[in-house]
């Protein structure tokens, strides 16, 4: 039997020009932001900080990115997604690198998952429409 295996992927240059993308709306809302780009393994392919960014919003925008790419589904859907369970809340929230609030979104193209965008340093409605810039910027929004 012969098995075939074929894989679309988040190429840095789209990436690239997804972070610019989301650095660019930023700008246009007057927050700094950091913004990080992976595969959909959650591997790194793109990252940009702006000056004065938060320090600590660079680790939350690569997680948001992870778990977006992970998932499959924007970071803001958790609180739909956990519901009341109060296990599923507390045991998902001590999971490293899940972010269960806005500003990640997957990227998809023609309904597969192949990468994930995050975003830190606005409030999250801000990092979330900085994201949604970014994929618009290569045409996935």
């Amino acid at each position: 039997m012969r098995t075939t295996f074929s894989s679309r992927g988040l190429h840095w240059e789209a990436a690239h020009t997804a972070a610019r993308g989301a650095v660019d709306k930023a700008e246009s809302l007057g927050i700094r932001i950091n913004v990080a780009l992976t595969d959909q393994a959650g591997t790194p392919v793109a990252f940009l900080r702006m000056d004065g960014a938060p320090l600590h919003s660079i680790g939350i925008a690569e997680d948001k990115a992870y778990t977006a790419a992970s998932f499959g589904l924007s970071t803001a859907q958790w609180d739909a997604v956990v519901g009341d369970n109060a296990a599923l809340r507390q045991g998902l929230a001590q999971r490293d690198r899940l972010v269960m609030f806005g500003g990640g979104l997957p990227v998809v193209m023609d309904g597969e998952c192949v990468g994930g965008i995050g975003v830190s340093g606005g409030s999250e409605q801000q990092d979330e429409t900085c994201a949604r810039a970014g994929l618009e910027a290569v045409g996935l929004a």
